[in-house]
């Protein structure tokens, strides 16, 4: 690749594009040109070393002297901002986490040189609709913000299940957590961390959500956690758990989950789309979906719009309870997930870069 063109923020965009960059860099790469998405160069939430920091800021003053648009570049974002590029062939690394692209998605996509998705089930949706130029790309384990943590973040012999990502309809957070709390609400001997804080809302939204979930009632064995702001914190949250559940109706990966199990804790996964690239029988307590339900939720998917049309998956209560009593089961088997510890070599950013690589030359 000759240039790169990237957002560096708190949220998961940031973090691959650090793991990438980091990656590069560790590799001896020299500078090469290097432009922020949105001006978004915010390293709030990492500790890296100043001589990789000075090397990002030795790409950024390189890009406008030394980028040539005739050459090939990479880009991580969005579908809805992809159009523009700074080079004449760009590869587009992007997430879609529906089934019906609109025209004006297709357009954007049939505009890249190449396309990189990170679901095998999004790749096929997008050439089922005419785009020839899509290819799957595994993502991969950050060893650098992720480790297994020796200690004690509970006295008692609790089995605590962790609940992520930014509370909203695609990712069934609403049936999740008051499935679970009809289930184990107020059991000592469970405990359910959510750690849903939306950072697209104010904090009293997110406060009137998490009350508006638990309709108003308290339960002892259940708790939302504020916006966790560096990494360490998270990291400490996702060893804090036995058990993740990863039941989104609409991921293309799922970074949190897909390190918890990395970390080796048990999961019970929802069988579609992106979690079908790494969670398998051996690793998780797969649930199948049993249909489909539209998108629109009127605050981040909004019906009619020219991004973002079609359905999430959906699953079953029953089948979900299930799920989480075999992951009990298996955590007083073996509290270590030994199955999940092997992502971390299965899927290192060497073998992603290699691939972005391959197709940007």
């Amino acid at each position: 690749m000759n240039s790169l063109e990237l957002a560096i923020n708190s949220v998961s965009f940031g973090q691959i594009s650090l793991g990438l960059l980091r990656q590069l860099y560790q590799e001896g790469r020299r500078p090469l040109p290097l432009f922020l998405i949105q001006n978004n160069l915010d390293f709030s939430a990492y500790e890296e070393d100043q001589e990789f920091v000075n090397w990002i800021q030795a790409c950024l003053n390189c890009s406008q002297k030394e980028h040539d648009r005739e050459k090939t570049g990479f880009k991580l974002w969005h579908l809805n901002g992809s159009l523009s590029s700074y080079t004449k062939d760009q590869t587009l690394l992007t997430f879609y986490e529906t089934d019906s692209p609109t025209e004006t998605e297709l357009n954007i996509l049939k505009n890249q040189k190449h396309v990189f998705v990170t679901s095998e089930y999004t790749k096929q949706i997008f050439e089922t609709y005419g785009a020839d130029n899509v290819s799957y790309l595994p993502l991969f384990f950050d060893k650098k913000y992720y480790r297994r943590l020796d200690k004690e973040f509970f006295s008692d012999e609790r089995i605590v299940f962790n609940v992520v990502g930014k509370l909203e309809k695609r990712k069934n957070h609403q049936q999740v957590i008051k499935s679970w709390i009809k289930k184990y609400g107020n059991n000592r001997r469970y405990y359910l961390n959510c750690a849903v804080f939306n950072p697209f809302l104010k904090p009293e939204d997110n406060a009137a959500l998490w009350n508006h979930l638990l309709e108003g009632k308290n339960y002892f064995n259940v708790k939302f956690h504020p916006f966790m702001e560096k990494n360490t914190m998270y990291n400490d949250y996702l060893n804090s758990a036995d058990i993740a559940l990863g039941m989104s109706g609409g991921e293309n990966w799922d970074l949190p989950v897909f390190h918890s199990v990395g970390l080796g804790k048990h999961a019970v996964i929802l069988n579609c789309n992106g979690y079908k690239s790494w969670a398998n029988k051996d690793n998780a307590i797969l649930i199948n979906p049993n249909g489909k339900q539209p998108s629109h939720d009127g605050q981040f998917f909004i019906n009619g719009h020219q991004f973002n049309q079609g359905n999430f998956f959906t699953f079953d209560e029953e089948e979900f309870i299930a799920g989480c009593e075999s992951a009990i089961q298996k955590v007083q088997n073996n509290k270590v997930n030994e199955e999940g510890l092997k992502l971390q070599n299965d899927f290192t950013p060497e073998k992603t870069l290699s691939i972005i690589k391959e197709k940007t030359v």
